[in-house]
């Protein structure tokens, strides 16, 4: 499963690539991120937000990702903004990142 959104014309956010463990290493991620980019070839910027994992990253910059504090001569720049609503339901992976956060 992967999220996308884009505005179709200058950027496509990314969320998260999920594969069940027992299907890793089985192109089956490649897979699932080239068709959800297949509708967006003309949008140059493609932004992706994910968990700070060695093999995710690892996996990502296979894809042609970079991490914006490792571009040289870049003027890119990544910001995140957690709001903490006590809403989210308790095992969610929004109510897991709001109890990191918050």
């Amino acid at each position: 499963m992967a999220r996308i959104i884009s505005d179709g014309a200058s950027i496509c956010y990314l969320q998260d690539i999920l594969v069940l463990r027992s299907h890793h290493r089985k192109v089956i991620g490649r897979a699932i991120a080239e068709r959800a980019l297949e509708e967006y070839p003309h949008v140059r910027q493609k932004v992706l937000i994910t968990d700070d994992e060695p093999k995710q990253k690892a996996f990502y910059e296979s894809l042609g990702y970079t991490q914006t504090d490792e571009l040289r001569g870049g003027s890119v720049r990544a910001l995140i903004r957690f709001d903490c609503p006590s809403t989210y339901g308790e095992g969610s992976l929004a109510g897991h990142l709001s109890e990191l956060v918050c």
